[in-house]
C-alpha cells in the first residue's frame, strides 16, 4: 500500500525516511512516496490518489490551507488549528486532519521538559504552521502570544483565532522588524515558524541579542542540527532544538490515523537523526 507527502517544493522532506524506516520496522507491505505537485492540482492528484488506493497522504508547503478550504470534512484538529496536513482516505470520502499542534506540544516536552502553559510565547511567522502552533499553546493555556510577521493580515488572523479559541490568552502583534527584538526578548518562549534558514546561507531574523538566558527557542525547521535561528538563540543564552521532534510525532500521529496501527517511532527517530545528525 503506497502513501505519501505532497508539497511544492518537496525536496527538502524527510517523511519517506522515517515513515519507511518504520514500515520496514513493523514488518507492513507499504512504501512512503514525496510527489512535487502544484497547488492549482491539489485536490486533483488527491482524487487520483484515493482512486489508486493510496493509503494516507501527509501535506506539507504550501498546500496545508488550501486543503482546509477545499475538502468537505474536517476532523476537529483540522477546524482547530485552519489548515491540514493529513489526509485520510475513508471510503469515498477525504477527511482532513491537523496532526501538528500534537506534533509541537510533544516535540516541546521532549526538548525542554516543561510545559508551554503559563509561558509567554514569541511566534515568528504566522503563516500556517506558525497558526497552528500559536493555536495549540493557547488552548494549552500559555498567558501571552506575540505575533510577528512582516504581513499584518496573517498576524490579525491568527489572533482572531486565538481569541475564539481561548480569549482569556493576551495577544500582541509585532509587525516592524525593529520592534521584534524587544518583544522577543520579553518572551519564554520563542518559536521560529518562517522558512528563513531552509537554506544554510540564509540570514537571520532575529540576532543573539534579540534572546535572553533560559529562554526555550524552538525552529520548525527540521533539516539542520543547527540552523541560523538555533545559532542566534543559543549566542543569546537560551535552549535551542530544531523541528525534527515535531516532524516525528505529527508523522507518528499521522499513520495512526490511516492505519489504526502504531509504528516504530523508535525506527522513525533513529531515521531521522541518521540523517540530520551523520554527517555533522
Amino acid at each position: 500500500m503506497p502513501f505519501a507527502v505532497l508539497g511544492h517544493p518537496i525536496g527538502h522532506t524527510l517523511s519517506p525516511v522515517m515513515h519507511n524506516a518504520s514500515i520496514e520496522a513493523i514488518g507492513m507491505d507499504a512504501i512512503y512516496l514525496a510527489f512535487d505537485v502544484e497547488p492549482r492540482r491539489l485536490i486533483e492528484v488527491l482524487q487520483i490518489m484515493q482512486v489508486m488506493g493510496f493509503g494516507g497522504i501527509n501535506l506539507t508547503i504550501p498546500h496545508k490551507e488550501i486543503a482546509f478550504r477545499e475538502l468537505d470534512h474536517l476532523d476537529d484538529s483540522a477546524r482547530m488549528l485552519g489548515a491540514v496536513n493529513t489526509v485520510q482516505f475513508d471510503g469515498d470520502t477525504m477527511v482532513g486532519h491537523n496532526t501538528d499542534g500534537y506534533g509541537f506540544l510533544k516535540a516541546m516536552d521532549e526538548a525542554f521538559g516543561e510545559p508551554v502553559e503559563g509561558a509567554s510565547m514569541f511566534v515568528l511567522g504566522c503563516g500556517g504552521a506558525g497558526r497552528a502552533v500559536a493555536l495549540t499553546a493557547a488552548r494549552e493555556g500559555v498567558s501571552r502570544v506575540v505575533l510577528a510577521d512582516v504581513d499584518e493580515s496573517r498576524c490579525r488572523h491568527a489572533a482572531d483565532d486565538i481569541a475564539k479559541a481561548s480569549g482569556d490568552v493576551v495577544v500582541d502583534i509585532v509587525t516592524n522588524p525593529r520592534r521584534q527584538t524587544e518583544a522577543c526578548r520579553g518572551c519564554d518562549i520563542v518559536v521560529q515558524a518562517t522558512p528563513v534558514g531552509m537554506k544554510q546561507d540564509d540570514a537571520p531574523l532575529l540576532n543573539a541579542d534579540a534572546f535572553t538566558k533560559d529562554q526555550r527557542a524552538f525552529d520548525l525547521i527540521y533539516m539542520y542540527p543547527e540552523t541560523v535561528f538555533m545559532r542566534e538563540a543559543a549566542l543569546g543564552g537560551a535552549r535551542t532544538a530544531n523541528g525534527l521532534g515535531m516532524l516525528l510525532h505529527q508523522g507518528a500521529r499521522s499513520f495512526e490515523i490511516w492505519t489504526g496501527r502504531e509504528p516504530s517511532v523508535d525506527a522513525m527517530r533513529a531515521a531521522l537523526e541518521a540523517a540530520v545528525y551523520g554527517g555533522a
